[in-house]
């Protein structure tokens, strides 16, 4: 593999404020919540960025994709359909698995660096 198709990033700052804005999340189920995020890799159904997303709750079906999160910041509640609540904060790593489903309850602006593969 070539070096140029290698995307290597030693250190990158987050900004909240100079992310993307991507609109409202399509998955809330109560309120309207507002993302934003930067893509810094994508090929197909596979991407990793960045993604922020403010306080609610929403439901999650990972039918086609596994999901892989690094939360940067703020926490939430995940529980998937017929487990117990888990709560997720900064610094925790999580994997949603193709075939997952459940909910998230996001408490306060969650951040997180993401996978989809």
């Amino acid at each position: 593999m070539s070096s140029s198709a290698v995307t290597y990033l030693k250190q990158i700052t987050i900004v909240p404020d100079q992310l993307e804005d991507w609109g409202p999340l399509k998955e809330a189920t109560g309120q309207e919540m507002q993302t934003s995020g930067s893509e810094l890799w994508s090929d197909g159904d596979q991407s990793a960025g960045i993604w922020r997303c403010t306080p609610g709750p929403s439901r999650w079906s990972f039918d086609t994709v596994a999901e892989f999160i690094h939360v940067l910041d703020g926490s939430m509640t995940v529980t998937a359909d017929g487990a117990e609540p888990v709560k997720v904060g900064a610094g925790d790593l999580a994997v949603f698995p193709k075939g997952w489903s459940g909910t998230w309850d996001i408490h306060e602006p969650l951040t997180k660096a993401y996978v989809i593969f």
